[in-house]
């Protein structure tokens, strides 16, 4: 401390900057239950006074199954299904939050990186169900890699509410507790066991000489002593709302029902009643004057309960205030490939994700009217992409390549623009003072952040995001950040999936293939969602390959351009032309409601071998997608959806003549089975007789 009294400021700032860019410490604010509260409070006004806000998330999985994962075959309204999907099954642990704000004075932005561990805590005041989640194992293992405190996210993790659950409690509270007369009582039920006799007896005596002696005016303690040595069971006298009352306490719940039974049957002016008091529910016999006294006692007791409940509720709501906080600010919300969180943001916050994009979207634009996604804005611009030296966009990547001096000890080399200064303020203590504290006294509410930890992860977005501005020319402090002119074009356009893919801009709803310089060429070229089949159910031992052996042997050496597995039960299989997707579906159909034994010979019938063959046009993968059933394999998803056909034709009229082609051809071959040279036409045509038979299935009916 003698050494740092001395330095001077200037001094003082090259340190701390130093401390931030060499030491392996890196400090942020956890938050649990424990200190949720306090933390709030400092992080509203570091969200208020912030420039713009970076945030990161920690989830339990990504996909369901292997076919919901992203693939490039998938149509825009599938890619949402699939994010839909992961969202509503899988939980989010850990949510960081990171406000940056320019400093003037310092020249370099100050961050205060929060870590908050989230958890799905039953804490409502009424019964429901409990919250479940799925778990993927490779995400669980990966966190665990990296040092995940799982104790403390499941035991301290602060709890929330979406806005819709937190209507829908307060809706039915206001039910329960909104007709304020209605009275549950416990039935009158005759007592036949003797134990039950005998303790309903000496309770009414007890209750007599307490009513009596309060009648009488005098003060009044009774202690009950049980049967059973030892016991704690007592009545004392206390005050409840100005009126004398015996506590009970010490009794189980089938014999506070035999007090309460006693209570109401021999006694009109005493009162059983389950009463808030400190913040514990008291079992109570309250003396009432009258009557209206006693509607009125009955009132206030609904009215304490109602109360208590709804702190309850506003006491689970927990960690949405953060989100409610972000929402009503309307700052630059910055993450990095962040499509999935917002929709995981959405669906924990506010309620179940609509079912469409457009939907969603424009929702979600309401309360977040500027975010921008660093992945995108990497890798859009040419001159960012160059400072990248065309390297992976990954986050760990982008900060390693765009912040060297705060990654690590090297220094920066990218380019003419010198690395952006952030001092990390923790506590409002900034990062050398923490880095001395953390030395000394290792406070549980701070810690050394890591990579993949969500409060740091978002410091390293806010970071790379910071350094991105530099080199675009925006200047801070801005009046609106989000509506810089060099910002304005990367502004709300999101990848419409957690591995690229279209970009959905969420002011209009718009959905396009951005054009972007550093993004990986794509497998499949030219993809016509009306030319492609999906098949299912086949036999397991079957490759793509061999399916497409069978296809093209009925259709032509180049009718199948590309075909794609979804997992082990089913593929995507892409014709060169559109009518050959009703010619594939139509020849199925008829093969399989034929009985002759020119079905074991077709080509066909190595992919139809087992009689579990199902086959239909793209739109079936979007019904299936829309469940929200999960099954690991798709042919037992489709089962599980209820699809009990094996073929779903397209209906052309272009396919008749086709057809009917085909037709002649297997008459031909059940007259003259015999004939080879008829027989191999059906089964093994050629390039040019497949492009016959293809052009006279095109002939439209006259």
């Amino acid at each position: 401390m003698k050494t740092l009294t001395n330095l001077r400021p200037k001094s003082l700032s090259t340190l701390l900057r130093r401390t931030l860019t060499t030491s392996p410490i890196f400090s942020l604010k956890n938050v649990t239950k424990s200190n949720f509260d306090e933390t709030l409070i400092d992080l509203t006004t570091h969200l208020k006074s912030a420039d713009f806000i970076a945030i990161d998330l920690e989830m339990t999985g990504i996909t369901t199954s292997p076919w919901r994962e992203s693939f490039e075959f998938d149509s825009s309204d599938i890619r949402y299904l699939k994010v839909k999907d992961s969202a509503h099954n899988f939980a989010v642990l850990q949510f960081g939050v990171c406000p940056f704000r320019w400093d003037t004075r310092l020249h370099s932005f100050v961050a205060h990186p929060h870590n908050f561990y989230i958890f799905p805590h039953q804490e409502l005041p009424v019964d429901g169900p409990s919250y479940e989640f799925m778990c993927q194992t490779s995400s669980i293992d990966f966190l665990a890699k990296y040092q995940f405190d799982f104790n403390a996210c499941i035991r301290d993790g602060v709890s929330y509410l979406s806005r819709g659950q937190e209507d829908a409690v307060l809706s039915r509270l206001n039910s329960v507790y909104g007709n304020w007369y209605h009275i549950e009582e416990v039935k009158d039920v005759p007592l036949v066991n003797v134990a039950d006799i005998l303790f309903s007896e000496r309770m009414k005596i007890r209750l007599i000489e307490w009513h009596d002696s309060l009648l009488q005016n005098r003060s009044a303690e009774l202690k009950l002593q049980g049967n059973v040595a030892g016991s704690k069971q007592e009545l004392v006298t206390i005050f409840f709302n100005k009126r004398p009352a015996l506590r009970l306490s010490g009794f189980t719940s089938h014999q506070l029902k035999l007090i309460e039974l006693v209570t109401r049957k021999h006694f009109k002016d005493l009162v059983f009643v389950r009463a808030q008091e400190d913040n514990v529910l008291q079992k109570l016999i309250v003396y009432v004057e009258c009557d209206n006294d006693k509607t009125k006692l009955l009132k206030e007791v609904k009215d304490g309960l109602h109360q208590q409940a709804i702190r309850k509720v506003e006491a689970a709501v927990g960690f949405r205030r953060v989100i409610d906080l972000l929402s009503a600010e309307k700052k630059l919300i910055v993450g990095h490939n962040c499509f999935l969180d917002m929709a995981h943001v959405y669906h924990k916050f506010f309620g179940p994700l609509p079912s469409t994009v457009e939907e969603f979207v424009s929702n979600l634009h309401k309360s977040f009217p500027h975010i921008i996604d660093t992945k995108l804005l990497l890798n859009a611009d040419n001159g960012l992409q160059q400072l990248m030296k065309k390297a992976s966009t990954s986050l760990a990547s982008a900060f390693s390549m765009m912040c060297p001096e705060i990654a690590s000890k090297r220094t920066s080399d990218v380019g003419e623009h010198p690395c952006v200064k952030v001092e990390v303020q923790v506590d409002d203590m900034s990062v050398f003072s923490v880095y001395l504290f953390e030395k000394s006294c290792r406070s549980s509410n701070w810690n050394s952040g890591a990579r993949h930890e969500a409060g740091y992860d978002a410091f390293m977005t806010g970071c790379v995001f910071a350094q991105s501005c530099s080199h675009l020319g925006v200047d801070f402090p801005s009046e609106n950040e989000a509506i810089s002119y060099n910002l304005q074009k990367y502004v709300n356009l999101l990848y419409l999936s957690w591995n690229s893919g279209d970009v959905i801009n969420l002011s209009t709803g718009d959905i396009t293939e951005f054009p972007t310089v550093g993004s990986t060429k794509r497998r499949f070229v030219n993809i016509l969602h009306q030319n492609i089949v999906l098949i299912w159910g086949f036999p397991l031992k079957l490759k793509a390959s061999e399916i497409r052996q069978c296809i093209c042997k009925v259709f032509g050496l180049h009718s199948v351009t590309s075909i794609y597995n979804l997992d082990e039960t089913a593929v995507f299989v892409q014709f060169s032309k559109t009518e050959l997707v009703a010619d594939f579906l139509a020849l199925k159909d008829r093969l399989e409601t034929d009985n002759s034994s020119v079905f074991v010979l077709h080509p066909l019938s190595k992919l139809l071998e087992g009689g579990k063959t199902c086959a239909a046009g793209y739109e079936i993968y979007k019904d299936i997608c829309s469940s929200s059933l999960s099954k690991v394999l798709f042919a037992d998803q489709a089962e599980a959806v209820g699809i009990n056909w094996k073929t779903k034709l397209v209906e052309t009229s272009s396919t008749t003549s086709g057809i009917d082609k085909m037709t002649k051809l297997m008459a031909d071959v059940h007259k003259t089975t015999s004939n080879q040279s008829v027989f191999d036409k059906i089964l093994y045509p050629s390039a040019s007789e497949s492009t016959n038979i293809s052009r006279e299935m095109k002939l439209t009916v006259s």
